[in-house]
Order: structure tokens, then C-alpha cells, then sequence
């Protein structure tokens, strides 16, 4: 992942953001230039979050980094095509491909010399275009199905990215398994690719304890448990 020059790698609240993006996306029936419109007041409650200047002014963040952040494709995505099995494209590409925010809706723009004091923070519209190489993907079948609706409801940030990770694990993305509803994984090698910023194994296990008691609670996880095996740190898993 390439973020552009002078901005930083999306953060937990555009990763939120992506996983409603493909959301509305699917709902909307995949439309084919892959454009889809929403309020930004709209896009913040289906998310639940908070919604005032701050969420407003995050959101807008959120859209612009991901479509300015570029991802290098090093066999990650799939040939959208089914004839061609096992190959991978060697890449770089874009979530998105467009993005447009106006600040009042077009059906309101006549009534602003109406209220000269009113915020500039206003909500207004957006219209985003998603990239041609994920959504080629997504109709072929070669991603990843999330509950937005379990993810959203999950309060910490950190359960969020585990139960991306552990839905890709359990669906068979390819990542070594011990089993079709088990994992193992080494706790070091699991903090990279979450991320967590920790790095002591105590310190990892209080991070990840919240994430696990949520997980099972939302009927992700059976079990997580973790074990020293001779000199390493191992997260051993059991998924339902």
C-alpha cells in the first residue's frame, strides 16, 4: 500500500469506511460503471458513528485518501477470470477511481443566499466510482463476505480487523490452516498483519483479549487461545 505524497496510510476509520463503501456497492445491485451516490449523513449512520463537523470532515478524509492510496499487487488480486485459474495480476491499482463531495445537495444550492450564516461543514452528497480490478473480483467470486452488520457492531477497532482477518482464514483465502476451522499463528506474525503496534507478548495478549471475549460473543470465535511453544508466541484459533 502506497499512500500518496505528504499523506499517511488509511487508518482504521477509512478501512471502516471501505468495508461500507462495498457494501452499498452490493446493494445497489453492482451497478456497471461501478458509481454509487450517498449522503454523507446517511453513509455515517449505516456505520454507526457519531455524526457532526468532526465525523463529517473525517469521512471526506477517508474518501480522499483512499482514492489517492495506491495498492501494489504482488499475487493478492485474482485475473477476474474463471478460464484462467491460479493466475495473479502484478500491479498497481486503486480502490477508488473517483470521488465527488458536495457540500449542499443540488435541490438546495438555489436556497443558500437564504441562510448566508449557515456552516460550510454542511454534509451534503457524494458520488464515488470503485475501481474496476476489486469489483472484477467481487463478481468473480474471488473475495472475502462480511456481515457489515456484525462488523459495525463490533466497538474495537482491533475486533473489527481480526474478524476481517479470521473471515478470510475461514473462507479458505489461501493462508495456511491447520484445519477448516482451526488456525495457528504465530502471535509476532499476527501483530504485522493486523496491525498492533505492540510488540512484548504480554502486551499483545492485553490487546487482543477485548477482541476475542467480543468476537465469541458475536459468534466468530469459539475459542483463542494462546501458548508458548518452546521459544515463540502462537495464537491458536477455533472458528465457527
Amino acid at each position: 500500500m502506497l499512500p500518496a505524497p505528504a499523506d499517511r496510510l488509511p487508518g482504521t476509520f477509512d478501512q471502516d469506511v471501505y468495508v461500507e463503501l462495498f457494501r452499498r456497492y452490493h446493494e445497489a445491485g453492482a451497478p456497471g460503471d461501478g458509481t454509487i451516490a450517498f449522503t454523507l449523513h446517511a453513509f455515517l449512520r449505516a456505520m454507526g458513528r457519531r455524526v457532526d463537523g468532526r465525523t463529517y470532515e473525517q469521512l471526506r478524509g477517508a474518501l480522499t485518501r483512499l482514492e489517492r492510496t495506491v495498492l501494489e499487487s504482488t499475487g493478492s488480486y485474482f485475473v477476474a477470470d474463471r478460464t484462467i485459474a491460479g493466475h495473479y495480476v502484478d500491479e498497481r491499482l486503486t480502490v477508488l477511481t473517483a470521488v465527488s463531495i458536495d457540500r449542499r445537495r443540488l435541490a438546495e444550492r438555489d436556497q443558500l443566499g437564504l441562510f448566508p450564516a449557515a456552516a460550510s461543514g454542511e454534509p451534503g452528497e457524494a458520488r464515488v466510482t470503485l475501481g474496476p480490478l476489486p469489483r472484477a473480483n467481487l463478481a468473480a467470486g474471488h473475495a472475502v463476505v462480511l456481515s457489515a452488520t456484525r462488523y459495525f457492531a463490533l466497538p474495537s477497532p482491533t475486533a473489527r480487523r481480526l474478524y476481517r482477518l479470521l473471515t478470510a482464514i475461514r473462507s479458505g483465502s489461501g493462508v495456511p490452516a491447520t484445519g477448516p476451522s482451526e488456525w495457528d499463528v504465530a502471535l509476532e506474525a499476527l501483530a504485522e498483519q493486523l496491525p498492533l503496534s505492540q510488540r512484548y507478548p504480554s502486551h499483545l495478549q492485553r490487546v487482543l483479549e477485548p477482541a476475542h471475549t467480543l468476537l465469541k460473543a458475536a459468534g466468530v470465535l469459539r475459542t483463542a487461545a494462546v501458548r508458548q511453544q518452546r521459544r515463540e508466541w502462537v495464537v491458536h484459533y477455533e472458528l465457527l
